[in-house]
């Protein structure tokens, strides 16, 4: 092989190198700009918001995405449920904390492309909702079957964890509800929607203690 042969070659591989070290930073690129998206942003809120300012736009959003509110659409309910495990972090301080130290979430269904997508969508939904919206949700909300329902799925999805469950419980305040949601699950208990081994509620904990769904 002659000189300029050999130049060719080594032109070529060296084309190469670059193109590949130019989609490894491509790659690097999107990755980051999807990582740096985060829960705050997919609220609408600031990282420093005080914790009812996050309930609020949390509220906001979950009352356009409530399953009542869209029987037959999957999408709305994937979202949900997303949103929900939003606010388990950020709804509690002490996730909150350790999310804002660490920036990591442990939920798989909370990294990368999923949470640039969850910010695109919720970003538009989020200015079409009125604080007139929130007050008449909350109006209908308050004391229905629905309600009682979200009660009593949350409280077995959260197995029990009432800190967690009041984050997550739309219009709720553990001062207001902790009484009223203790009656709500009394009630399953004596109708056999309960299985327990010792009936108790710790209401200055917000607990309740060794209830399970059955």
């Amino acid at each position: 092989m002659g000189k300029r042969s050999k130049a060719r070659v080594s032109e070529e591989h060296l084309e190469e190198e670059d193109e590949e070290m130019e989609e490894d930073q491509e790659y690097l690129d999107g990755s980051s700009s999807s990582n740096d998206k985060s829960l705050y942003e997919i609220l609408g809120v600031d990282k420093a918001a005080s914790q009812q300012e996050i309930k609020k736009a949390y509220y906001k959003l979950a009352l356009r995405l409530h399953p009542d509110k869209n029987p037959d659409d999957e999408e709305a309910k994937e979202k949900f449920q997303q949103l929900q495990k939003v606010i388990s972090i950020l709804g509690d301080e002490e996730k909150r904390s350790v999310y804002d130290q660490t920036g990591c979430v442990d939920d798989a269904d909370l990294v990368g492309d999923v949470i640039q997508n969850l910010q695109t969508f919720f970003r538009a939904m989020y200015k079409k909702i009125s604080e007139a919206d929130i007050e008449e949700f909350e109006a209908n909300y308050r004391g229905s079957e629905s309600e009682k329902k979200d009660l009593l799925e949350l409280y077995k999805k959260l197995k029990g964890n009432m800190d967690r469950l009041f984050c997550c419980m739309l219009c709720s305040e553990p001062m207001l509800d902790s009484h009223r949601f203790k009656d709500i699950i009394d009630e399953a208990i004596s109708a056999g929607w309960l299985a327990f081994q010792c009936k108790s509620f710790d209401i200055s904990n917000n607990h309740i203690l060794d209830i399970s769904l059955g």
